[in-house]
């Protein structure tokens, strides 16, 4: 008997915003990424995130591991993203202001 040696594609897809996702599930590339970073294991991270199979999360360590390089840019511009939409909500919605409103209306409330 003769064992069929194929390559698998990594268990990752991108969504409609860019995102990289891992199977079929909504958990991101990035989470996967940074708690392996943090020393935890495929089978701590299916654990933390059940919704993962075994397979995929070693899957997805093996190509961070082999497209570190390219997957560190794609971290990158993630954080930049993210940075740039945390700073037009705060322009938006000042986070302070809001504050102050909510307790001057709760000092109105309670004065009545």
């Amino acid at each position: 008997m003769t064992l069929a040696i194929e390559a698998e594609l990594a268990p990752l897809k991108t969504n409609a915003d860019g995102v990289v996702l891992v199977g079929k599930t909504r958990v991101t590339l990035d989470t996967v990424v940074a708690v392996f970073q943090q020393g935890v294991t495929a089978e701590e991270i299916v654990y933390r995130y059940p919704s993962l199979k075994l397979a995929d999360v070693y899957a997805t360590i093996a190509f961070y591991l082999n497209h570190q390089q390219e997957v560190e840019t794609y971290l990158k511009q993630r954080q930049q993203q993210a940075q740039e939409v945390r700073m037009m909500n705060q322009a938006k919605f000042d986070p302070q202001g809001l504050r102050d409103r909510l307790l001057t209306r709760k000092a109105e409330q309670e004065a009545c």
